[in-house]
């Protein structure tokens, strides 16, 4: 397969598609939270601001600093990465902290819903010239006591080679490598894909920027994203990692756990790789 060299996106470009989406699809969560909720969040939230404030002798210079940042930061439209990259692993842990069936990790700002329906058995949408290892994928949905979930549905979407995605990247088909995936009665798959890159975060913005000034790094290993829904269930989103990887370690969004390591085999015909990995999903408890 011969490589491609889309433009990279900036991280205005990204901010910007980012933040469209979520107002398309979740902003309207805001309107289900009660006061006295919104009330005790956020004075926790500023108690804590000036707890550091006050342990850490902020002066006048680093506090102009950080408001300088955060006006950045919205100017950018960056807040979506933000927020995903280093909050929402902690909102993920103690969301999902009840459930017995498969371990979830962020959903991160790249989702898009209403990904082509590829079957059972089935490819994601790609470029005839998609770069990339070819990467077969099999598994079983069920319930968390092992009954085929017959109805449910996987979304997968992910980085393309250069760790770039379709609708956050110019030069991409709109629906490259996103695909929505059925399951057989016996709850069964197989989703053909390739398999995607590490990549780095928008660097040329305000999230860069706070980077390079503590000395981190903006780099997440590769993985597949997948959400998994089924009738009378919750439902799961996670990502899948790779074995090997040099930032499963310290990825930037703390998103890794163990439980979501692949274990990829070289395929029979010597030209990819194929991996086996299940969904256990919890029945929704009233």
């Amino acid at each position: 397969m011969t490589a491609t060299h889309a433009p990279v996106p900036t991280a205005a470009d990204s901010g910007s598609s980012a933040t469209e989406r979520f107002k398309a699809d979740k902003s309207g969560n805001v309107a289900n939270t009660s006061p006295e909720r919104v009330d005790l969040l956020v004075r926790e939230v500023l108690s804590a601001v000036h707890d550091t404030i006050r342990r850490h002798k902020v002066s006048y210079a680093e506090y102009n600093a950080l408001k300088a940042w955060l006006i950045d930061v919205g100017e950018t439209g960056e807040w979506p990465l933000f927020l995903d990259v280093w909050v929402e692993h902690v909102v993920e842990e103690v969301a999902t902290e009840h459930r017995e069936g498969n371990k979830g990790t962020i959903e991160g700002p790249y989702y898009v819903p209403g990904a082509p329906e590829r079957g059972s058995r089935g490819s994601v949408p790609m470029r005839e010239d998609e770069p990339g290892t070819p990467l077969l994928w099999t598994g079983r949905v069920t319930s968390t006591d092992g009954q085929p979930l017959e109805g449910a549905k996987i979304e997968l979407w992910h980085a393309d080679a250069e760790g770039l995605y379709s609708q956050f990247a110019p030069g991409i088909p709109e629906w490259n490598l996103r695909g929505t995936f059925s399951v057989e009665p016996d709850g069964s798959f197989e989703i053909t894909t390739v398999r995607p890159a590490p990549y780095m975060i928008p660097t040329d913005g305000a999230c860069g920027r706070l980077i390079a000034a503590a000395g981190w790094h903006p780099w997440r290993p590769a993985h597949l994203h997948v959400k998994v829904s089924a009738p009378g269930h919750e439902q799961l989103t996670a990502q899948l990692y790779f074995p090997g990887d040099q930032h499963n370690e310290d990825d930037v969004a703390s998103a890794v756990k163990p439980e979501l390591i692949l274990d990829p085999k070289p395929s029979g015909d010597g030209k990819g790789e194929t991996v086996v990995y299940d969904f256990a999903l919890d029945p929704v408890r009233g």
